[in-house]
């Protein structure tokens, strides 16, 4: 089987990155990518290391240019997915959103985190929340996907199985989550600078950052009760990449750790739970769909700390993007994913 796919803002990060992973995928044809800033230009002229694998002009972002594909990825900024969705839906694509849009299931949720008014409050519902380690039955058969958060990615791995075996108290769960500056996007910003983040460290949004609602939303769904985060991101001098260290009391100490998650994600191509005592790199993961897992007890005490590694740009967006799309289309789920990570 082929089929034909769109990318809608493709000439972003995540955009650059799926026609990166796409461009050897031997079951997809990438038919139409769209950008407002580089219409009619070639793609790689765009990104030259793109040159010999895609004969493709950039068009502008309209629903016309998308008819007749069997999958649609919006790589946009939020609010652009919701406004194009539905006629999309009506011509039988499938949509797979790497933006907020659908994440959130409570439109006056969303719109307090993101500044703007949700205009397909009415596709909340049959939108699905599209991580493939909790959600795969589901995502065959899904038209409106989702696809999670870099930095919710990287927490919820590292807190799936806790919360699924009720081990973990849910009223006290700490995140302390760093990124590259590429998660930002591919924009000219002066905090962005290499001069501006070279040789610093900083915490931002300490207050509540957007991705809070989209962490405890669906950690929540795991222990099927509310969970009380506190989440802290950091921007740190990297390009790529995320760590986090989260935090949890436990409420069972006997319970072997380390082969509750080997068992948990033993069938996960993805995941890789890393041998006792461990420590994870985020350059382990560089350019894999890879998360990398490890568990601690400080002291061997009560409480839990599990160090949870990804690429932000593969399995935090476009490769978990592409992922959800060979699950949803009956592929090898690794079928173009089978990088291993760069190293050094």
């Amino acid at each position: 089987m082929r089929i034909r796919a769109g990318i809608v803002g493709g000439s972003g990060y995540t955009g650059s990155e799926l026609l990166r992973l796409l461009a050897h995928h031997p079951g997809v044809e990438v038919a139409v990518v769209t950008s407002r800033a580089d219409v009619g230009k070639r793609v790689d002229q765009t990104y030259p290391n793109l040159r010999g694998h895609f004969d493709l002009r950039w068009v502008e972002p309209e629903v016309a240019h998308l008819s007749g594909l069997d999958v649609v990825f919006f790589a946009t900024p939020h609010g652009v997915a919701m406004d194009m969705a539905e006629a999309l839906l009506a011509q039988q694509t499938c949509i797979i959103d790497l933006s907020a849009d659908f994440r959130l299931q409570d439109p006056l949720i969303w719109a307090r985190w993101y500044d703007h008014t949700h205009t397909a409050p009415h596709l909340l519902p049959e939108a699905l929340y599209a991580l493939p380690e909790l959600q795969r039955k589901a995502i065959r058969s899904a038209r409106l996907l989702a696809c999670p958060g870099c930095y919710p990615t990287a927490v919820q791995l590292a807190l799936l199985p806790l919360l699924e075996a009720g081990l973990i108290n849910p009223d006290r769960v700490i995140a302390d989550v760093k990124s590259g500056v590429s998660g930002a996007g591919r924009k000219a910003e002066v905090g962005m600078l290499m001069s501006e983040t070279g040789e610093s460290v900083k915490a931002y949004a300490a207050a509540g950052h957007r991705h809070w609602p989209e962490i405890s939303q669906q950690l929540e769904v795991m222990a099927g009760q509310p969970v009380g985060l506190t989440f802290v991101p950091h921007l740190i001098p990297m390009i790529r990449g995320i760590h986090a260290t989260v935090y949890a009391d436990l409420n069972e100490t006997t319970v072997d750790l380390q082969s509750l998650y080997e068992e948990r994600y033993r069938d996960e191509a993805f995941v890789d739970v890393l041998p006792p005592g461990s420590h994870p790199d985020t350059r382990n993961v560089r350019g894999s769909n890879r998360a990398q897992l490890a568990l601690h007890r400080p002291q061997g005490g009560s409480q839990v700390v599990v160090l949870s590694v990804i690429d932000n740009l593969v399995k935090g967006a476009s490769g978990q993007a592409v992922q959800i799309m060979n699950i949803r289309f009956g592929f090898a789920e690794t079928t173009g994913l089978d990088r291993i990570g760069l190293y050094p």
